[in-house]
């Protein structure tokens, strides 16, 4: 079962996300001096919390990304809510009215049953308008109608709610903040600029409430989330079609983030990497050189064609990490026709294996792009 992209807003919504696209696209590659106003992400950022968990403006592209694995006595669940902010205008046409256009705030929310075997999204996407959707940049606040995320002292409260699917949780980081690459420049490719500020909070202790049209009322529910902030605004090039990225936490007290971008040549750009983080917090970056992923079966889309990879070896030999990861449900994909026009598989796994010589388990989740059309040059 697949709501709201197979619901009476569909075609509504799919025709707005063409015309989104064709502005966003008009204002981005045709107004050159407009372009040039945005700031790059070019030099390690100069953190300051809590403002930096608040929205960047300066920057085109910024995403605030939950995803985490949740537990009842009903069941095992995975989840995901993130919110864009794309800008269209470096400047508002109009800034005292609510409505003039600058930014676009998207937003993709999913559920996954692993007792079932199914999987829900839902999309959303608006203009900031009067009190629609918009970010704070004092600190983390960012909502979309009544999807929202925001921060208070050391505590993350999400919820958001469409039809049957409900979601409300809190989240409390156990680790301090992870910033990947160079002090948080997350390198995507070779040219200056071609990069994010990218940091996250990999072990959130996470405790709430969930709700689907199988269940009667609300569950309670636990577990463990992942949470991702990037800003920037050139982050992929013509010659990339798409990336992999897993979030894995491993039963030893690690977690490791591993990012692939895909050129259309079929190789791997050679800045892609990861981070590993010990149990303590402490990072390691790590180079593509340090990272093994070898795909071992293959899922294919009756919707929308794509053929995804389903099963992988991760290792990472100077960690001796080695596991074997799993989907928690095949059909994990989106087909955001009506928010970002991307057509993407993101969904909870798990996995088994060895880490320092030791057995482990893993869960986490992993997104891929690119297989179902390419992304090149959209972010």
């Amino acid at each position: 079962m697949r709501i709201f992209a197979k619901k009476l807003f569909k075609p509504f919504l799919l025709k707005l996300g063409i015309l989104v696209l064709i502005i966003s696209m008009h204002w981005i590659h045709c107004d050159a001096i407009d372009a040039a106003e945005w700031k790059q992400a070019a030099e390690p950022w100069k953190w300051v919390f809590p403002r930096d968990h608040g929205s960047h403006p300066d920057f085109r592209t910024e995403w605030w990304y939950f995803t985490g694995n949740l537990t009842s006595p009903e069941g095992r669940f995975g989840y995901q809510l993130t919110f864009f902010r794309q800008g269209i205008l470096f400047k508002a046409k109009n800034p005292t009215n609510p409505w003039s256009l600058r930014d676009l705030y998207l937003a993709h929310f999913t559920l996954t049953d692993v007792s079932s075997d199914r999987f829900w999204y839902a999309e959303r996407l608006s203009r900031k308008g009067p009190g629609l959707a918009g970010a704070a940049e004092d600190g983390m606040d960012v909502w979309l109608l009544n999807w929202s995320a925001a921060m208070e002292r050391n505590q993350i409260r999400i919820g958001a709610r469409h039809q049957d699917m409900e979601l409300s949780l809190e989240l409390t980081p156990r680790k301090p903040i992870v910033f990947h690459g160079e002090k948080g420049l997350s390198q995507k490719g070779p040219n200056k600029g071609q990069a994010s500020h990218y940091f996250s909070y990999t072990d959130l202790k996470t405790v709430g409430v969930l709700k689907l049209l199988s269940f009667k009322s609300a569950i309670r529910v636990t577990g463990t989330s992942w949470f991702d902030h990037e800003f920037g605004s050139n982050q992929l090039a013509s010659n990339q079609s798409g990336w992999d990225w897993f979030s894995l936490h491993l039963s030893d007290g690690q977690e490791l983030m591993i990012y692939f971008l895909r050129l259309t040549d079929g190789s791997v750009e050679p800045t892609s990497s990861g981070t590993l983080v010990s149990p303590t917090g402490k990072t390691t970056h790590l180079k593509l050189a340090d990272i093994n992923v070898d795909v071992l079966d293959y899922w294919k889309s009756s919707e929308s064609g794509g053929r995804y990879p389903s099963r992988w070896r991760v290792r990472v030999p100077s960690a001796g990490i080695d596991v074997l990861i799993n989907p928690l449900v095949a059909s994990q994909e989106l087909i955001t026709e009506g928010s970002t026009g991307v057509v993407y598989w993101e969904g909870a796994v798990e996995g088994k294996g060895k880490s320092g010589g030791r057995e482990v388990r893993c869960e986490g989740y992993i997104e891929m792009t690119g297989y179902a059309g390419a992304l090149g040059g959209l972010f």
